[in-house]
């Protein structure tokens, strides 16, 4: 097998479908016909990667504009159900499915469940939310579909999940990654692993770093996976990390990725870092052309060693808009994970906090520290690698494992309480 992925064959591969799919948008999306025309670009002239460069993106302010159903590229009697986004900064985004897209996504779900390991006969218990939201009735219907046993506890109740967890002999769990680290603290705390058969977690919906898989691991005695999407696009499932852990792998019979520089637009090759954009080829209800995720990557340019036919992308090291500049640096909290995981001593719990101070910008990192750590020392290194690898100074506070916040959900973990 090459050592490196033939991106060259994909995009050959891709570009005999996107003629059709750009005729079919121009055709049957009101939304994207008016953007196009307005962009003075016609459907003829886009056959090829480069092609693209020339179509506008599509942003999420776009997206929300449109509510609630301006995106739809058919008929309303094709549309069997929406899904949406939390709309906690205005109103929300919907996004229409079809039949089509429904069994699409249930089986790229269960593409995720079969490379992470799991088997018809596994029993998975399904800790994310349902109702509006993609996570819960996505992974249910992943799960039914690969013919496993599905447990939809939903969100929240942890004295239930671990009650469920125990008694229906959970194998696989499926949560956030700051849900996963509660409940692992619970049955730490309570000595339930050895009662417990779990051998599997699959976590999504937030970015975690390798300091917090190495902890979930180590006390639920599990291997985890780090499940990837976004509602606009199906929702999770569209890319999972496989058991070499070297990436995440995407589907790219159904989707085309491009990773640009976020400040410029401009198309950059595998093996650089910036924005993931993505192209939903197959999909029918809400279909997106050049969709700008707001999320940090890279392409890498080497094959996985597990011999998968798809391509992998670098984990999420943050997103555009979680950003923070302190004293004229960009600072994202993927690096402060990485530090993390540098420093011996430290945990894998972490708050940005940011004031300021007599007109200045004052950071302040909050870590925890493993029991037994020495605490000065961990704060020291800490200190040491923000300035070496981020460039910028910070006061470092290192505190007792267990004394951040935990979240059912997701962790917050940047605090800015500067004005403006």
């Amino acid at each position: 097998m090459s050592r490196y992925f033939d991106y060259e064959a994909l995009y050959r591969e891709q570009e005999q479908k996107l003629p059709a799919f750009i005729q079919h948008l121009y055709h049957h999306s009101p939304f994207y016909r008016d953007k196009l025309k307005a962009a003075g670009v016609q459907p003829e002239e886009v056959r090829t990667l480069e092609d693209l460069a020339r179509v506008p993106f599509t942003d999420k302010h776009e997206l929300r504009d449109a509510y609630p159903l301006g995106l739809a590229a058919v008929a309303e009697e094709q549309i069997v159900r929406i899904h949406s986004s939390s709309g906690t900064t205005g109103k929300p985004i919907i996004i229409p499915y079809t039949a089509g897209d429904v069994a699409l996504w249930a089986e790229m779900v269960a593409r995720c469940f079969r490379t992470a390991g799991v088997e018809p006969r596994d029993r998975v218990q399904i800790t994310p939310g349902y109702g509006l939201w993609t996570a819960g009735i996505g992974f249910q219907a992943g799960v039914e579909r690969l013919g496993a046993m599905a447990i939809p506890t939903g969100a929240g109740n942890t004295e239930k999940q671990l009650e469920m967890m125990e008694d229906l002999k959970t194998t696989v769990l499926v949560a956030t990654a700051s849900y996963a680290l509660l409940l692992a603290e619970e049955v730490a705390r309570r000595g339930l692993q050895p009662k417990l058969h779990l051998r599997l977690g699959i976590f999504g919906s937030e970015r975690w770093g390798e300091k917090m898989r190495q902890r979930i691991e180590e006390i639920l005695k599990i291997d985890t996976f780090d499940i990837y999407g976004l509602t606009e696009i199906y929702g999770p499932g569209i890319g999972i990390d496989c058991p070499a852990h070297e990436g995440i792998h995407m589907w790219t019979d159904h989707l085309l990725l491009e990773i640009i520089d976020p400040a410029t637009g401009k198309q950059l090759p595998p093996g650089e870092q910036g924005e993931l954009v993505i192209t939903t080829l197959t999909k029918e209800g809400a279909p997106l052309l050049r969709y700008r995720t707001h999320d940090l990557t890279r392409l890498k340019r080497e094959a996985c060693s597990c011999g998968s036919p798809f391509p992998l992308m670098d984990r999420i090291l943050g997103r555009t808009d979680d950003m923070v500049k302190v004293k004229g640096v960009n600072i994202y909290p993927g690096q402060v994970d990485h530090i993390l995981y540098l420093t011996p001593g430290a945990s894998s719990e972490y708050q940005i906090i940011l004031r300021r101070n007599q007109g200045k910008d004052d950071i302040e990192i909050v870590v925890e520290c493993e029991p037994g750590a020495n605490a000065a020392a961990v704060a020291d290194r800490c200190r040491h690698y923000i300035k070496t690898k981020i460039g910028v100074t910070a006061r470092v506070t290192a505190v007792p494992q267990g004394s951040l916040p935990r979240s059912e959900k997701k962790t917050r973990r940047v605090l800015d309480y500067r004005e403006g």
